[in-house]
């Protein structure tokens, strides 16, 4: 029997806060973990791709609360993976779309915040 610890956010506190981070930042990464200690290789390699052509961004650790934060984004945009980044407020994808992207060199465009 795996342990299980409770979550830090309630659903509604969880919604709130994809929100709040959708509306307040340019360019959000929903992750598991932060830049310092990703801790998954998919949060790590969209945050390398995101790092390589955008500065300043805003990272959201879904850890502490992952069954709320998957459930909040997935009512955003209608995925259930984590990680999930959004520009401007719309969804752009998880770490394999960035990574398509990068290949077809659309990413630093995509990636661009309309001034």
């Amino acid at each position: 029997m795996a342990f299980q610890p409770e979550s830090e956010l309630t659903a509604e506190e969880a919604a709130e806060r994809v929100e709040e981070a959708l509306a307040t930042n340019d360019v959000v990464l929903f992750m598991k973990g932060n830049r310092l200690m990703p801790q998954c290789g998919y949060s790590k390699r969209a945050l390398g791709l995101i790092s390589q052509h955008v500065e300043e961004f805003e990272t959201v650790d879904v850890l502490p609360a992952l069954p709320e934060f998957r459930e909040a984004l997935e009512a955003e945009s209608g995925w259930e993976t984590i990680p999930q980044t959004y520009v401007d407020g719309e969804f752009v994808g998880g770490s394999d779309i960035l990574a398509e992207l990068d290949e077809r060199g659309e990413l630093a465009e995509t990636l661009e915040v309309d001034a």
